[in-house]
């Protein structure tokens, strides 16, 4: 009888504690500088290269990426993409620049200095959000998976399920790779999650409620989205679709 109720104590309470995940520590958001954003950018992807600042931006017949003064939002340089295809994350990775597509399964190849056209690379699944931590491309494509994908071939090497609390977290959206974690936006949500990439385990949720404040929202203003990390600096940016600033921040534990 003692064995009998030990166990039930285990499976009600030692079990679910176990399982729940790595603890996730809370953090809300520092506003060092707000800049400006171009508002007509549905901004997929955002990240720092050289200490030069990228943007790969969305939408049927106005997909683009640009090369942006951060200080102006303006376009120092600008490559369109055909209105058959729709956008998504981009990053780089020794000197190629790799833009994924939503569903038209194809990740393009660029230099990144020059802006050529290199080729083309498969993608069996959609294009969500695309970074890299200088081995791997890693991949989100909307779901609770994030994959590990050699550069030379898009194979998948290796894929994580991401839980938060030891639960799946879907709509997994645009990555950032910071500091050894990776950083995640989650579709219409207001809050980016830091992932252990060892475990799959969120071991971060930073709230970024209000943001962009009320006054400067219209009712196009979309989701926030794009994270941007700045390793010559250590600095952050976040910004989010067709929002008309960006935000230089730090974060704070609560």
């Amino acid at each position: 009888m003692r064995f009998f109720r030990k166990f039930i104590l285990f499976c009600l309470v030692i079990l679910p504690i176990a399982c729940s995940g790595q603890k996730v520590k809370e953090y809300k958001l520092q506003v060092v500088e707000t800049l400006p954003h171009d508002r007509a950018a549905y901004t997929q992807g955002l990240f720092f290269h050289n200490g030069e600042l990228y943007e790969s931006c969305g939408q049927y017949g106005s997909s683009y990426f640009r090369k942006v003064d951060v200080q102006s939002g303006k376009d120092l340089r600008r490559l369109n993409f055909d209105g058959r295809y729709f956008v998504e994350g981009s990053c780089v990775q020794d000197g190629l620049l790799y833009i994924l597509t939503w569903r038209e399964h194809k990740c393009f190849v660029y230099d990144i200095n020059s802006f050529k056209y290199l080729g083309e690379l498969y993608n069996p699944r959609e294009g969500w959000g695309l970074t890299s931590n200088g081995k791997d491309l890693i991949l989100s494509d909307g779901t609770s998976k994030i994959y590990f994908l050699d550069p030379q071939t898009f194979a998948v090497r290796s894929s994580k399920e991401i839980k938060m609390n030891g639960k799946p977290l879907t709509f997994l959206n645009e990555l950032e790779y910071i500091n050894g974690d990776i950083w995640a936006n989650v579709y219409v949500e207001d809050f980016i999650v830091i992932i252990d990439p060892a475990t799959g385990n969120v071991k971060g949720k930073i709230d970024c409620k209000g943001l962009l404040p009320s006054s400067l929202r219209k009712p196009t203003t979309d989701v926030l989205n794009g994270i941007a990390h700045n390793p010559a600096s250590g600095e952050i940016y976040l910004t989010g679709k067709y929002w008309p600033k960006m935000y230089k921040v730090k974060l704070v534990e609560k």
